[in-house]
């Protein structure tokens, strides 16, 4: 019997993957896996815990006892709404801390994994094309710039009533993307047979529609 099929979107922080996927999942009627949030929870898990974010072995035996449910657009830990709570810029860099230890990694694997349902799956992250779903059937890299990343996060920061200097997120995102694209345990990359979908000069519709148009081209 075929799995259900997987729509894999990878990117670096803030390049906008997160709203594209959800959007792609909607129009689809597909499951979303915001394969980032996870990490983020076992951030704030570990914080409120008092875990350093150094202890690899002790933040991964955190992932069983996180009850996690996302449910209209609420992302529920142990029956508490953190939805807010995990997309501030402090949680946001401490999980690209957590997520560079192996064992935090491999004990999300099949917590991801467990997402792909019928009647298919939407998952964004920085490696689900190259390790959660290498047989998706269709594998995105979407990126922007790191100005224009900066700028969006600006925005939305800005937006959320949440003072910021554009400067420092600019550093903040490379900081990450380097983190992210050299660290050991499956680094950030694009992915054997992906489609690089570059997105500073593109509208979120558009995106959206290229995503849409290359998954009806695959399928086809």
């Amino acid at each position: 019997m075929s799995l259900p099929p997987v729509i894999a979107i990878d990117g670096p922080t803030a390049s906008g993957k997160g709203t594209v996927a959800s959007l792609v999942a909607q129009k689809l009627g597909f499951h979303y896996l915001d394969s980032g949030a996870l990490y983020r929870l076992v951030a704030l898990a570990s914080e409120k815990e008092g875990i350093d974010t150094q202890k690899g072995p002790e933040l991964s035996l955190l992932v069983p006892k996180l009850l996690i449910s996302f449910k209209n657009n609420q992302i529920i830990l142990n029956g508490s709404d953190v939805t807010e709570a995990i997309r501030t810029e402090s949680i946001g860099l401490r999980a690209s801390v957590v997520a560079a230890h192996p064992e935090v990694r491999l004990a999300l694997v099949d917590l991801q994994r467990s997402f792909r349902q019928l009647p298919g799956l939407v998952a964004d992250g920085r490696d689900m094309a190259s390790v959660i779903f290498p047989d998706a059937i269709l594998k995105v890299f979407l990126t922007a710039t790191a100005a224009a990343r900066a700028e969006r996060r600006y925005k939305q920061l800005i937006a959320k009533g949440i003072s910021a200097k554009l400067e420092d997120l600019l550093q903040d995102l490379q900081a990450r993307d380097a983190r992210d694209s050299n660290r050991g345990a499956a680094p950030l990359v694009i992915a054997e047979g992906a489609k690089v979908l570059e997105t500073s000069d593109l509208s979120i519709d558009q995106a959206v529609k290229t995503v849409l148009d290359w998954y009806q081209s695959a399928i086809a």
